[in-house]
């Protein structure tokens, strides 16, 4: 019978990755433009992380106005939590389920292969499922830290799975200098000129046309995806990825851009997450210690007030389409929404709302100036600020007016 379950889910070809409603919220504002399980932690978005381990293709349980650019899968089976990254115990105890089933970690719903999947709910799940419980570690994404306090774990995983029996097409620069070049991995297109790749302390990936250019330094781990690059004497100090189609330079440490965001100057950003389609103005520089290195507090969307992240060390979260003009400093804890645009002299405040314009005088970045905007960008990318795009973006202007205070003043 185990055998058969084996098969079963071996030759299983869609997934559903749920959001769990406990959780989403504190993952804003990178949630208010996709679902959980689009985040990227590592190299791989948690989402491909599962297509890879499963070889299937997923599906999204979301809110209503993400379904459409995140549609769900209709002969799914399977349901898995979206911020849940996998392991080889994860996928063992996952297979192991049969119709009926459940998997939770204390009071976590971890995966599910219910008996009507096409009533699928977390509450009907816990109400008519039987429940199997998991006693391994797991690594799950709730907080909006997680994701760059995860990410050189999650970095170290995704490249044993990436490169597993696989050749690295090497690097062929004679003026680049490699340590520990068995944990570089350089995918095919790749350029590296006379920089130094030192992987002594965790590999480092290099991804197809990416750009390493001269001078950088870099220290692993570290990833830079798909067609990005280091631009000339940039110093990436390690547990970072830059995420696809994107471009950065100055100093970079502990972060992860998601994609498609250019800081490309000098500046320092450290313990920081930015969504995709954010530009850094030259000489943006981000704090990630308090100078009494207390504990760092963030903003937390759920509460309506600032939470202690039990972190020393923790800079910027930053949403979707913001922007910072040259020499913008943004304190510790800094947690700025989706479509912002930052300048002025002095620190913003650590809670910057969604589709704010400045940074003392505050106005609103008007809906239709910004679709003007982010039309412009990502054409630049080859990429077309479609319908799907603006009623997502629409619909986050409606849901963070509360935020906007000014506007009612």
């Amino acid at each position: 019978m185990y055998s058969k379950r084996l098969f079963y889910f071996c030759s299983m070809e869609q997934i559903t990755l749920f959001d769990d409603p406990a959780y989403r919220g504190s993952l804003l504002p990178f949630t208010f433009t996709r679902p959980v399980a689009e985040i990227r932690v590592g190299i791989l978005k948690i989402r491909e992380k599962w297509e890879k381990y499963l070889d299937a293709s997923a599906g999204f349980l979301t809110l209503d106005y993400l379904q459409d650019k995140f549609p769900p899968l209709a002969d799914s089976r399977l349901f898995i939590n979206g911020g849940l990254c996998p392991d080889q115990g994860l996928l063992t105890a996952i297979k192991s389920l049969e119709k009926g089933q459940c998997l939770f970690k204390d009071s976590t719903l971890l995966a599910a292969y219910p008996a009507d999947p096409s009533a699928f709910s977390m509450d009907a799940v816990k109400e008519s499922g039987e429940i199997k419980a998991y006693d391994g570690e797991i690594t799950l994404i709730h907080r909006n830290w997680h994701i760059f306090q995860y990410n050189a774990l999650e970095l170290r995983k995704d490249f044993a799975l990436l490169t597993a029996r696989r050749t690295s097409a090497g690097i062929n620069d004679p003026h680049t200098i490699a340590y520990n070049p068995e944990m570089i991995f350089v995918e095919e297109g790749a350029k590296i000129r006379a920089a130094v790749l030192n992987a002594e302390d965790g590999p480092i990936y290099i991804g197809k046309d990416a750009q390493v250019q001269e001078g950088a330094l870099i220290k692993g781990p570290f990833a830079l995806c798909e067609g990005s690059t280091v631009n000339m004497g940039g110093k990436m100090r390690g547990d970072s990825t830059i995420g696809p189609f994107s471009k950065v330079g100055g100093e970079v440490s502990n972060s992860v851009i998601f994609g498609f965001s250019n800081k490309g100057h000098d500046g320092f950003m450290g313990n920081t997450v930015i969504g995709e389609w954010c530009n850094f103005g030259a000489d943006t520089n981000i704090s990630n210690l308090k100078n009494n290195y207390a504990p760092v507090k963030v903003w937390d969307y759920t509460k309506g007030s600032f939470v202690n992240t039990g972190l020393q060390f923790c800079g910027l979260m930053m949403g979707d389409h913001s922007k910072t003009g040259i020499n913008t400093m943004f304190n510790t804890g800094t947690v700025v929404g989706v479509g912002a645009n930052v300048f002025g002299a002095g620190f913003p405040r650590t809670f910057v709302p969604s589709f704010s314009w400045g940074a003392e005088e505050r106005t609103t970045f008007r809906m239709n100036k910004f679709e003007e905007t982010a039309s412009k960008v990502m054409e630049r990318r080859g990429l077309a600020f479609d319908q799907k795009e603006k009623s997502i973006l629409e619909k986050v202007f409606d849901l963070t007016k509360a935020y906007r205070i000014w506007d009612k003043e």
